[in-house]
C-alpha cells in the first residue's frame, strides 16, 4: 500500500500558502490552529453555492471559469462557467489537482455508462498512491478520457506525510480538492445535464484521500448520491497496521512500485549493489515500522485516522464498489482486502472484486492491460 496522508508544511510561507494568498487573499494559519481551520472549511463546504469559490492553484496557471477549456474546443464544454482553471495533465501537479477533458469522440459514444444512463456529465477522480506523480496516472486518465469521462488527478508525496505537523497540510490539500469537486458537481453542465463523480483510488493512500472527500461530501447530503461508483486498486487493507504503513513508505522511498521496475533496476546494478539493496530495504522497513508504531498511537493522528476509516467502513455513498487486487501484493495483504469486501457485502453494498493473482502492488493495469480494461468496462456499464 502506500501511506494515507499528505504534505505538511508548518509555516504559512510555503509555495502552497503563497499561491493561496495570491489567489484568495488570505494566509493559511500555522498547523497549531489547523484543526479549527478544518472545522471552518467543512462548515464552508456545507453551504450550497451558486458559483464556485476560488481554489488553490500553482501561480503559473491563471484563473479561468472553465476547468476543461484548455483541453477542448467542442461546444458541449465550452460554456462551462463559474470555475477556475486547473493545471494541464501534462504539467507537474504543483497545485491541488489536474483536470483533463473527455474525448470529443469517445469509444462507444459513451453509451451504457453507469448502468446504461447517459444523462450525466461524469468526472473520474484519480487518487494516486504514495509517491505517485501526475504522469504515472496519465495512462488511466487517457483511458477514461477516451471513453467520454473527464478526469481529475490528485497525488501525494512522502514529504507531505513525514513532516512536523503530521499530515495536517496534506489534509488541507485534500479539503481543497473536495471544495473543487463540490463546486463542480453542484452545477449543471451547459447542456443541462447533471454532473456526477466516479472515484478511482490507488493503494491505501488514495483510499484514505477518498474517505476524507466522502466525509466532506456528507456535509452536503444533497451531493452524496452524485457519487456513482468507487474503484479501489490495491487498497482497503489494515489501516492501523504499522507493518503495512512501513511497507508502503518503503516502496515509495525506494521507488519499488512494481516487480518489472525492480527487475530492470537490479539488472543494471553491480553484484555489490544487488547485495546491498535487500539490506537497505530490511533496515528501512524496520525503522519505518518502529516509527509508525509510535506515530499511529499519537492521539490526534489516531483520531483522524479512525474518523476516516469509520467513513470508509460505514458511510460510503450508496454506489457500486469495485476492488482490484492481487495475491502477490507485497505491500498490502490481500486477505485484509477480502475481509473488507465481505464487510461491505454484509452491509448490503453492491460490491465487485477481481484478484489478478500475480501482479505487484498498484501494477495490475501494466501487468494485465486487457483484463484490467475489461473489468473497468464491465463495472462502468453494468
Amino acid at each position: 500500500m502506500e501511506a494515507p496522508v499528505r504534505r505538511i508544511f508548518p509555516k504559512p510561507t510555503t509555495v502552497l500558502n503563497l499561491n493561496r494568498h495570491h489567489l484568495i487573499h488570505k494566509t493559511t494559519p500555522s498547523f497549531v490552529t489547523l484543526p479549527l481551520k478544518r472545522h471552518r472549511r467543512l462548515a464552508k463546504l456545507a453551504q450550497p453555492k451558486l458559483s464556485v469559490s476560488p481554489i488553490c492553484r500553482s501561480s503559473t496557471f491563471p484563473s479561468e471559469p472553465n476547468p476543461f477549456k484548455p483541453f477542448q474546443s467542442f461546444s458541449s464544454l465550452s460554456q462551462i462557467s463559474h470555475y477556475h482553471s486547473p493545471s494541464p495533465l501534462s504539467q507537474t501537479n504543483d497545485g491541488v489537482s489536474s483536470w483533463s477533458s473527455a474525448s470529443q469522440n469517445p469509444i462507444n459514444g459513451n453509451d451504457g455508462v453507469l448502468g446504461g444512463k447517459n444523462d450525466c456529465e461524469v468526472a473520474v477522480v484519480l487518487l494516486g498512491w504514495l509517491g505517485c506523480k501526475t504522469r504515472h496516472l496519465k495512462r488511466y486518465a487517457e483511458w477514461y478520457n477516451s471513453r467520454g469521462f473527464h478526469t481529475v488527478t490528485f497525488v501525494t508525496n512522502v514529504r507531505e506525510v513525514l513532516w512536523f505537523d503530521l499530515a495536517r497540510r496534506a489534509e488541507e490539500r485534500v479539503l481543497t480538492l473536495a471544495d473543487e469537486l463540490i463546486s463542480w458537481v453542484s452545477e449543471k453542465g451547459p447542456d443541462g445535464k447533471e454532473r456526477c463523480l466516479v472515484f478511482h483510488t490507488f493503494s491505501n493512500t488514495g483510499w484514505f484521500v477518498y474517505g476524507t472527500i466522502v466525509e466532506a461530501l456528507h456535509i452536503r447530503p444533497d451531493l452524496v448520491d452524485k457519487v456513482k461508483g468507487c474503484i479501489v486498486d490495491s487498497g482497503a487493507a489494515e489501516p492501523f497496521s504499522p507493518k503495512v504503513w512501513a511497507a508502503g513508505f518503503s516502496a515509495a522511498i525506494l521507488k519499488k512500485r512494481s516487480a518489472s521496475t525492480l527487475q530492470t533496476n537490479i539488472e543494471a546494478l553491480s553484484n555489490t549493489k544487488e547485495k546491498e539493496q535487500p539490506v537497505i530495504e530490511v533496515v528501512l522497513l524496520s525503522l519505518l515500522e518502529t516509527l509508525f508504531a509510535i506515530l499511529l498511537n499519537f492521539p490526534d493522528v489516531n483520531r483522524r485516522l479512525t474518523n476516516v476509516v469509520s467513513v470508509l467502513s460505514k458511510k460510503q455513498p450508496p454506489c457500486p464498489q469495485l476492488y482490484l487486487y492481487s495475491t502477490a501484493d507485497k505491500v498490502v495483504p490481500y486477505q485484509s482486502i477480502e475481509s473488507f469486501i465481505e464487510e461491505q457485502k454484509e452491509m448490503g453494498r453492491e460490491v465487485k472484486s477481481f484478484n489478478f493473482g500475480s501482479s505487484p502492488h498498484v501494477d495490475h493495469y501494466r501487468s494485465f492491460p486487457n483484463l484490467y480494461s475489461s473489468e473497468l468496462e464491465n463495472f462502468l456499464t453494468e
